[in-house]
C-alpha cells in the first residue's frame, strides 16, 4: 500500500474499524437471530461475517481515496508460505500430544472415525492407516475451502489493518492491538451463540482471547517480514482446518476434555503463547516500511 503519513494511517484506521463493525453487526442479529442454525445455515453466516473485513476494506479504500491493489497481494518468497502453512500443524500437533498424554482427551475417537471412513467410503481402511490418509487428505483439498474463509477475513486484518497500525507504532503494539480487535469481533457469536465447545462463558471467552492474541504475534510477524497477506490467509487456513476439521474431532472426551480442546480449551493457548514469544523476540527482523 502507498506509504501514508500517520495521521492518514489513524483515519484509514478508524473508517476500516466504522465499516466493519457496522457490517459485521448486520450478520451478528442475523445469525443470533436464527438461533442453532446447522450445517448449511451455519456455513452461510460463517462465510458472511468471515467477508466482513474484506466489504470493510473495499468500502475505506473507496471512501479515502487508497488503492485496494495495494493490499500486498503479492505471494512473496515461497517459504513464507510453507512456513506459515506449517506452523499452525506443529503447534496444533503440540497441542493435542499434551492432551492425549495427559489424558485430557483420548485419542482417537472411534465414532467419528467410523463414521467418516463410511462417508468416505474407506471403511475397509484400518483405522490407523485411514488417520493418516484422512490427515493428509484434509491438509491438501480441505485446505482450499478453508483459505475461502480465511482470505476474507485476511484481507481485512492482515491486508489492511497491520500494515496501517504498523505505520503508527511498533511490531509489538502492532500485534497486540490488531489481536485485541481480531478476538473481540468474535465476543457477540461467542457469547451469546453457539460459537464454543461447551465450557462456561467466561472460560471459553478467556482461553479464545488468550489464543487470538497471542497467533496475532505469529500472524503479524509473517505480515510483515514476508509483505504478502496470503502468509496470514496460510496462516488462518491451516489453523482452521486442523483444529476444527481434524485434532479436535479425531479427539474422544474422557470426562473434561472440552476444557483442555479446541480453541476454547487451555493447552491451545498456553502453547500458542510460547511461539508468540519466539516470534516476538524476532522482532528486530523487521523493518519499518
Amino acid at each position: 500500500m502507498k506509504e501514508q503519513s500517520v495521521s492518514q494511517s489513524k483515519k484509514a484506521i478508524a473508517v476500516f474499524l466504522l465499516f466493519t463493525l457496522l457490517l459485521s453487526a448486520i450478520v451478528w442479529i442475523v445469525t443470533l437471530h436464527a438461533g442453532s442454525t446447522g450445517r448449511i445455515g451455519g456455513r452461510i453466516f460463517g462465510y458472511g461475517i468471515m467477508w466482513c473485513p474484506a466489504l470493510a476494506t473495499y468500502l475505506t479504500c473507496k471512501v479515502l481515496n487508497l488503492q485496494i491493489s495495494g493490499l500486498s497481494w503479492q505471494w512473496g518468497k515461497p517459504r513464507y508460505q510453507l512456513w506459515a502453512y506449517l506452523v499452525p500443524v506443529i503447534y496444533a500437533s503440540i497441542t493435542y500430544l499434551i492432551i492425549w498424554l495427559t489424558g485430557w482427551g483420548g485419542f482417537y475417537d472411534k465414532a467419528f472415525v467410523t463414521s467418516t471412513a463410511k462417508q468416505l467410503g474407506w471403511s475397509n481402511l484400518p483405522a490407523g492407516v485411514f488417520i493418516v490418509l484422512f490427515f493428509i487428505v484434509e491438509g491438501v483439498i480441505g485446505l482450499f475451502g478453508s483459505m475461502s474463509t480465511a482470505l476474507g477475513e485476511e484481507i481485512g486484518w492482515r491486508g489492511f489493518l497491520v500494515p496501517q497500525l504498523y505505520n503508527v507504532t511498533s511490531y509489538t503494539k502492532t500485534a497486540l492491538i490488531s489481536g485485541i480487535i481480531w478476538a473481540v469481533w468474535h465476543y457477540p457469536l461467542l457469547i451469546w451463540g453457539n460459537y464454543n465447545n461447551g465450557t462456561p462463558a467466561w472460560y471459553g471467552l478467556t482461553c479464545f482471547t488468550v489464543m487470538v492474541v497471542s497467533m496475532s504475534f505469529v500472524f503479524a510477524w509473517f505480515r510483515l517480514k514476508s509483505n504478502s497477506l496470503w502468509t496470514g490467509v496460510m496462516l488462518h487456513a491451516s489453523h482452521n482446518l486442523f483444529i476444527q476439521a481434524f485434532f479436535t474431532p479425531i479427539t474422544y472426551n474422557t470426562g473434561h476434555t472440552a476444557y483442555f480442546t479446541d480453541e476454547f480449551g487451555a493447552v491451545l493457548p498456553a502453547v500458542t503463547v510460547i511461539f508468540a514469544i519466539y516470534f516476538w523476540s524476532r522482532r528486530k527482523e523487521l523493518e519499518k516500511p
